[in-house]
């Protein structure tokens, strides 16, 4: 009888304890079957993806997260001056604003005559920053392109990389209040929009290293993607130099060897610590990187990497974080800092969506021999994220200036920064 009354009693206990957990797994179902999904195996959905095409393999995890909408003007200068005095910098260094008004700024490159051309990520534009009377006036020479975010200058001309073509601008700095009609050098690239932006660098023989990302999260990419070229812009000739690259929007070429090292955004929708974005260096014409495959080095990728080894792929020289986001990067080949910064690395870490509490959006210093064995890295300049989910500005492209200064492009509050170095 007692044991009865016992069993009873248990089972009293079990059926709301059984609803619960029924509810709790309808939820579940429920939760999952509201997951962002999208099929990025057909090349339909390559040609004409949807807005939120990055949202295609949300997880439950990591539901709600997205990127955050870019303020819809630049800062002010007051706002501007504002923020800047929440960077930290090393000893002896500080940041000023250059110039102010470079909606969506991102790869910057310099004139010969000390024009300052900066590309755009969302706004079709190109702009050039001049001294005109004391002052750093902002000039939008060109306008209405897909994405230019990417262009270098070699030789009197400007060159711009617009999704799917390379475009040549003759004397470029006599015509920036009327550019001359474009040349186009290179036009054997996919109109993808998604992972399309690109970054452009010369390397000493005039040979332009351009980084083709594909147009998904992740995915077995289509034909000509996920890789890094090298265009020879006099002929249209190009070579595959690397393969299995994710998202690459950012390169230099080590003065000292002469060889590419690129940044690399790696995949979404894991969690918020993996896997970690990456800098790689070109040692081996035509290696493969890793992606779908393999993340980080050491990490299978849990859809795509059955059946590999991560010990098949080319590991990176460094791994820089999760979802820092890294884009531009420059050999520092200046005199005005320290000489222990000679030939390091400044890469621009623009910083998280995919992540709920957002790291990066600062400038990292890495310290590296030229074959990438000896290698650590430090935070060099910070203090562009506010709270957990907030910016109040964005790194996109480091550029050295003449005087061995260092500029910052910031596409998040439409602006140009400059550090330096005094005693």
């Amino acid at each position: 009888m007692f044991m009865q009354s016992i069993f009873r009693a248990r089972a009293g206990w079990a059926r709301p304890a059984l609803a619960i957990a029924c509810a709790a797994a309808l939820a579940a179902s429920a939760v999952h079957a509201q997951l962002k999904s999208y099929d990025s195996t057909k090349k339909e959905f390559w040609e004409k993806p949807p807005e939120d095409w990055f949202l295609g393999d949300e997880t439950a995890a990591q539901k709600g997260l997205a990127p955050p909408a870019n303020p819809a003007l630049p800062a002010s200068m007051e706002d501007l001056q504002k923020n800047l005095k929440a960077i930290k910098l090393p000893k002896g260094f500080k940041i000023d604003v250059y110039a102010q008004g470079v909606n969506s700024a991102r790869q910057m490159a310099w004139g010969d005559k000390g024009t300052l051309f900066v590309g755009a990520f969302s706004v079709g534009n190109v702009y050039a920053v001049v001294d005109k009377d004391g002052k750093k006036e902002v000039k939008t020479i060109l306008s209405g392109l897909k994405m230019p975010t990417g262009l270098a200058f070699r030789d009197g001309a400007l060159y711009v990389v617009d999704i799917d073509k390379i475009l040549k601008y003759e004397n470029a700095e006599a015509s920036l209040d009327k550019m001359p009609e474009a040349k186009v050098v290179y036009n054997d690239m996919p109109p993808y929009v998604a992972h399309g932006w690109k970054y452009l660098t010369f390397d000493k023989q005039g040979r332009l290293y351009v980084p083709l990302g594909p147009p998904c999260n992740i995915c077995l990419p289509p034909a000509g993607l996920s890789q890094v070229r090298r265009v020879n812009p006099s002929t249209g000739e190009a070579e595959i130099m690397a393969i299995g690259v994710r998202n690459s929007v950012g390169g230099d070429i080590d003065p000292r060897t002469g060889d590419y090292w690129f940044t690399e955004n790696a995949r979404d929708w894991v969690s918020d610590d993996m896997p970690s974005d990456k800098l790689n260096r070109i040692a081996r014409q035509g290696a493969h990187y890793g992606y779908p495959y393999c993340h980080q080095g050491n990490m299978l990728d849990p859809k795509y990497g059955k059946g590999y080894k991560c010990s098949d792929f080319t590991p990176p020289v460094l791994n820089l974080g999760a979802h820092v986001a890294p884009l531009g990067m420059k050999f520092y080949t200046g005199s005005q800092f320290p000489a222990a910064f000679k030939n390091n690395i400044f890469i621009a870490e623009h910083g998280s969506w995919n992540r709920h509490k957002y790291q990066g959006a600062r400038i990292t210093r890495v310290v590296t021999d030229p074959q990438g064995r000896k290698v650590k890295q430090e935070v060099f300049a910070s203090g562009w994220i506010s709270g957990d989910q907030s910016y109040t500005g964005r790194p996109a492209d480091v550029l050295v200036a003449r005087d061995g200064s260092l500029l910052v492009a910031d596409d998040w509050a439409g602006a140009i920064y400059r550090i330096s170095y005094g005693k």
